[in-house]
This record gives C-alpha cells, sequence and structure tokens, in this order.
C-alpha cells in the first residue's frame, strides 16, 4: 500500500513537472508564430540593407543590426577574457597553498581567502542586478567620467559589465568540472601553477566556459534599457564606423518602430524581431557546435 502511494505522488509530481515545462514552451510558441506571421513576408534585401526612414514601406534594419554586430563584438572581446581570467583566480590561486610556503606566504593566502571570498559574494551579488542600474553605472562612469560620450565603446563596456558575472560564475563552474588528478598529475612532473592553468585547465574547462559565454553575450544582444541608459540613438541614418562613433541596435529599432501608431511599422518591427531571434538562435547554434567539437578532442 505504502509503495502505491508512493508511485502515485512520484507520478503526479512527473506530470506536474512536465505542464510547467509544456505550459511556457506553448506560449512562446504561440508568440514566436505569431511574430513570424505578421513579420515573414516584410523580410527581403531591401529590409536588411535600408536605412530607417519615416516612411514604413521604405524603412530598413541595417544601422541597428551593424550596432547589434559590433556590440557584440566589443562585448566578448571585453567581458570574456576578464570574466575568464577571474574565474581562474579565484579557482586556482586565490588562497591555493604549495609546498614549502614560508609563514609570511601563508599569511597572505589567508588574506587571499578573504579577497576572494569578498569577490565571490560581490559577484553573486551584481548577477541579480536589474540591467537598468547597469545602464545607470555606464552612463556615470564610461560616458561623463571616462569621457567616452555616448559612443559605441560606451556601449560595449557597459554591457561587459552586464553580463561579467555570469560569465565568471559559468567558468568558475567549468573550471571546477576538471578533475583535479589531472593537476596533480602535472604538478608530479614539476609544472608550474601557470603551465598547468594554460595547457590543462582552460583546455578541459574550454567547453562548459565557451558555452557559458556565448550564452552571456546571446542576453546582451537582446538588452535595450543599458544603452538607451547611456543615451544609444532610436533613429540613425548612417553605419558606425568606428568605437567613437554614435550608434543605434536592433533592440531599439524594435523599440522605436512598436512606439508609432502606423500599423506598417508593426510590421517591421515583428520583421526585426525575425532578425534579433534568428541572431540569438545562431550564436547559441555556435556555441553547441564549438562545444561539441571541444568535447569531441579532448576525449
Amino acid at each position: 500500500m505504502q509503495e502505491k502511494r508512493s508511485t502515485w505522488r512520484e507520478t503526479l509530481f512527473r506530470n506536474a513537472c512536465l505542464v510547467a515545462v509544456v505550459i511556457p514552451l506553448g506560449l512562446l510558441a504561440l508568440l514566436i508564430g505569431d511574430v513570424v506571421a505578421d513579420g515573414i513576408g516584410r523580410l527581403n534585401g531591401q529590409f536588411l540593407s535600408s536605412y530607417p526612414s519615416r516612411f514604413a514601406s521604405r524603412a530598413g534594419i541595417l544601422p541597428g543590426l551593424v550596432g547589434s554586430i559590433m556590440l557584440v563584438v566589443l562585448t566578448a572581446s571585453l567581458a570574456i577574457p576578464i570574466g575568464v581570467g577571474a574565474a581562474l583566480y579565484l579557482e586556482e590561486y586565490a588562497g591555493q597553498e604549495t609546498v614549502g610556503d614560508s609563514l609570511a606566504a601563508r599569511a597572505a593566502r589567508v588574506w587571499d581567502r578573504y579577497f576572494a571570498t569578498v569577490i565571490e559574494i560581490n559577484v553573486a551579488n551584481l548577477a541579480g542586478v536589474p540591467s537598468v542600474i547597469y545602464g545607470l553605472l555606464g552612463l556615470q562612469i564610461f560616458v561623463r567620467v571616462v569621457g567616452m560620450g555616448r559612443s559605441l565603446l560606451a556601449g560595449g563596456a557597459t554591457l561587459a559589465l552586464l553580463v561579467l558575472p555570469v560569465v565568471i560564475i559559468a567558468s568558475r563552474e567549468a573550471i571546477r568540472t576538471v578533475p583535479r588528478h589531472l593537476r596533480e598529475a602535472a604538478y608530479g612532473l614539476g609544472a608550474t601553477r601557470w603551465q598547468v592553468s594554460r595547457r590543462i585547465v582552460l583546455p578541459s574547462a574550454a567547453p562548459g566556459i565557451l558555452t557559458g559565454a556565448i550564452l552571456a553575450i546571446s542576453r546582451a544582444i537582446g538588452e535595450t534599457a543599458p544603452i538607451i541608459v547611456i543615451g544609444a540613438l532610436t533613429y540613425v541614418t548612417f553605419v558606425p564606423n568606428n568605437l567613437s562613433s554614435e550608434f543605434t541596435a536592433l533592440p531599439i529599432q524594435i523599440f522605436n518602430w512598436v512606439s508609432r501608431p502606423q500599423e506598417e511599422f508593426a510590421v517591421n518591427a515583428a520583421a526585426g524581431i525575425i532578425v534579433l531571434l534568428v541572431t540569438v538562435f545562431s550564436l547559441n547554434l555556435i556555441a553547441v557546435l564549438l562545444r561539441n567539437r571541444l568535447e569531441r578532442r579532448l576525449r
């Protein structure tokens, strides 16, 4: 009797979990289907290669598309090296004792561990901060204090701050999956900590690091609030040609079209959403392919 009751509860719980997965996915499929039905007819070469216009039939998405691509490249260039380096320090260096350490060295390790704990707490807290706060931070630091102005570089730096906690957390989890005996074997052969980190830890953790980094960048490409706060333009008739140029991005262009009363601009917004979704899905597909390739090479 007790076994039947336990089986019934397990079946009920499994079905409840299945419903909790199916309902959001079903709603997401309905939303995507509605967007595709509205905007697929607007997608053509002219839409992708034209500049915004006050006439919906002539309006294009070129500045927003180029701006988003440049923002992604800048964000990845800033966030990934810093995030991976911070994760490597926290996991491999901070507070790690080595054989033959002196008393002073051991005391320094205590301070290193304390410093690492402070960093870990702050990284965990920053991961839950709303994105608009990062926009305000970028406005004050990069736009006003550093003097970057409302440039592409300021936007990339702000988005890098936004995704940096995610990159650090994902990289740390990937580094933790590297078996300890690989490190010990390398140390036994006389390798230094840097050699172990560079030749064993990072290559072994690369699939997980890459997956986390791409997911973080995929989040950045869809953010609107931070780049609106730092002053990204909503109507741009030029393509940014350097890091100091003013810019716009796909989410801002879509927001601009949605806010207009004409139905034709709503169709343009739907087409822009399709382009944005394809870009995000492409980044995730690239991440999966690269991760699988790295895992095969490691095997």
